[in-house]
């Protein structure tokens, strides 16, 4: 018998990309009598609710609508505790699933009961943004192979959770407002001897058209990672905290890129990635000044 899987949609003004999103979402293949949906939305001031509500008017699949103004943390965790699945799919408003993503995700969680979390791999979606081309390449080669993850925060969109890992250590972090809520359970989930995977379902994902977006979103994680180091001071890895270390990691992930894509531009990889770090530092920064 197949398990229940809520799919937990935490978002906020997402008018011009949750349309795709929940019609993704209600055309799974996954048995709909399976699946619930529970969208949190951050009082969005669009029309990102109204396209939810008349999506998921019109499928079979049970969704429910909640509002909050507490933060990612807290938005989250209002999913993990009404979940009624043995599973979570967290899908943010910017995110397109292929039609088996969900049954994908359960068929790698069922056959290994002692995995917590598990990614997807990003497949990319093909957009005339040089900026939006060059972060779809970084993503995907990173999620490539299926293996279990020792480092690093796989966040939580494409990714599945296990009920009873996530609620075993507690959940989310009501307090972290902004990014970091995804690495501070990851660290947790793990700590607690479950582990963490990339699995071999695909997912889309939108991203930013140009490199001011880019500025902002790296600039509001760097804020965001301030507070899950401020809380966890004794995993910092040190080589994270240098830009130029890991530099030289994507220069050689730039060679699978190239291999895979034959397309010059992605040579562009170390500086797109470069121009990110400067952006997260920054907004560490900040957060530290404004404590």
């Amino acid at each position: 018998m197949k398990s229940k899987v809520t799919i937990g949609v935490c978002t906020r003004n997402c008018e011009s990309t949750i349309l795709k999103t929940v019609e993704s979402i209600v055309a799974q293949d996954y048995p709909h009598e399976l699946l619930e949906v529970l969208v949190v939305d951050g009082c969005s001031s669009d029309k990102t609710v109204q396209i939810v509500k008349e999506v998921l008017s019109n499928s079979d699949i049970k969704g429910h609508i909640f509002f909050e103004n507490k933060g990612l943390g807290f938005a989250r965790q209002i999913v993990v505790d009404n979940a009624q699945g043995k599973y979570i799919v967290w899908v943010d408003g910017d995110m397109i699933l292929p039609k088996d993503f969900v049954k994908k995700q359960v068929e790698f969680m069922e056959k290994n009961p002692k995995v917590g979390i598990a990614k997807g791999r990003y497949n990319v979606i093909k957009e005339n943004s040089l900026v939006a081309f060059l972060e779809d390449i970084e993503f995907m080669i990173s999620t490539r192979d299926e293996k279990v993850i020792t480092s690093g925060s796989l966040g939580t969109s494409g990714c599945i959770y296990r009920v009873k890992a996530i609620r075993q250590v507690r959940g989310f972090d009501q307090n972290i407002k902004g990014a970091g809520e995804d690495t501070d359970a990851e660290y947790r989930v793990k700590t607690a001897g479950w582990k963490i995977c990339i699995s071999s379902a695909h997912f889309y994902e939108s991203r930013r058209r140009n490199w001011q977006e880019l500025w902002r979103e790296y600039f509001w994680l760097g804020k965001g990672a301030y507070q899950f180091f401020r809380k966890n001071k004794k995993i910092i890895d040190g080589y994270k905290m240098f830009p130029w270390v890991l530099l030289v990691a994507k220069i050689i992930q730039t060679a699978h890129a190239y291999k895979f894509t034959r397309k010059k531009v992605v040579f562009l990889l170390p500086l797109h990635y470069a121009f990110k770090r400067i952006a997260w530092f920054f907004g560490f920064l900040r957060a530290h000044i404004d404590i």
